[in-house]
């Protein structure tokens, strides 16, 4: 069962790249290709997730079923991604319909990654970090609200393309969602990176894993920067996304590819915990798992 429950590891770990690869090859988007590619990845996403740690949400124990369930929402927006966009490649090269379906996913994500954060912070603050956990939440909320609003006005303007009205987005309102962007991107980069600290002050991930986290983040939050305001332009007549570094930053599903690498660490604790303890065993209470700790570093 370890051998399988590392292989999930892997894999998860490896989901959010192996998905920047499968929706950039428009040559699947093929009508009967892509829904088989995507269901089978779907499938085998839900498997290792339940092997590695999910299954304990199932569980009695309030405090591991929290962990499993912030590990599994940090997760969920990759899921769907590898369910739903299999092929569907950049904005200019979908339909009008297909760049629908790619705004409600993001939409839903848009939710889903903010809550994920809350449900993390309590279980954070209940193991006894009260700093970086509290940062993360408290710049999550906004975060999570600039997403819901910006990737709205994408679905309320692909919904009324669909329609009869083919106008383009009125200048104020296409400024206003570079903005919103913007600060949700470097927002969700803080937070990312100020959870990331939070687990390593629990120890509940590496200090050296920790620091190229926030390492990370501050790269592709000055690259973010260096862009500016304004939301770079992608077409068939510029540069490929790939080749230009500030706007890979600020592709709206790039910020959620970190959190989703925590969810994985998450997910692979609550497991290892109930492994530990048995299927059956309530957590110890905080304080006593904090004196065991102590303990076993004397």
């Amino acid at each position: 069962m370890n051998i399988v429950r590392r292989i999930s590891y892997i894999f998860l770990c490896a989901l959010p790249f192996l998905n920047l690869v499968i929706v950039g090859v428009r040559a699947l988007r093929i009508p009967g290709v892509y829904q088989v590619v995507g269901g089978v990845l779907f499938a085998v996403i839900l498997i290792a997730a339940w092997i590695l740690g999910a299954r304990v949400i199932a569980s009695a124990a309030a405090g591991k079923r929290r962990l499993a369930l912030a590990g599994s929402l940090l997760i969920a927006p990759w899921a769907i991604v590898s369910l739903l966009w299999v092929g569907l490649g950049a904005p200019f090269q979908a339909t009008m319909t297909e760049n629908h379906m790619r705004f409600l996913v993001l939409l839903a994500s848009s939710i889903i990654v903010p809550s994920a954060f809350v449900v993390l912070k309590q279980e954070l603050y209940e193991a006894g970090e009260r700093f970086y956990s509290i940062v993360g939440f408290a710049v999550s909320i906004p975060a999570g609200v600039g997403y819901f609003v910006c990737v709205s006005m994408s679905v309320a303007q692909t919904m009324t393309r669909l329609g009869s009205d083919k106008a383009p987005l009125p200048a104020f309102l296409g400024n206003l969602y570079s903005v919103l962007e913007f600060v949700a991107v470097i927002l969700t980069y803080v937070a990312t990176a100020a959870f990331a600290a939070s687990l390593a002050e629990a120890r509940w991930l590496r200090r050296g894993a920790a620091r190229a986290y926030v390492i990370a983040c501050m790269v592709l939050l000055l690259l973010l920067v260096m862009g500016g305001l304004s939301y770079p332009e992608l077409s068939a007549s510029t540069a490929p996304w790939y080749v230009r570094p500030g706007f890979i930053a600020r592709i709206p599903a790039i910020p959620w590819i970190m959190p989703g690498l925590l969810g994985v660490v998450l997910l692979r604790r609550a497991g290892n915990e109930q492994f530990e303890e048995g299927p059956n065993q309530p957590l110890q209470p905080t304080a006593d798992r904090c004196t065991k700790r102590l303990k076993d570093d004397l």
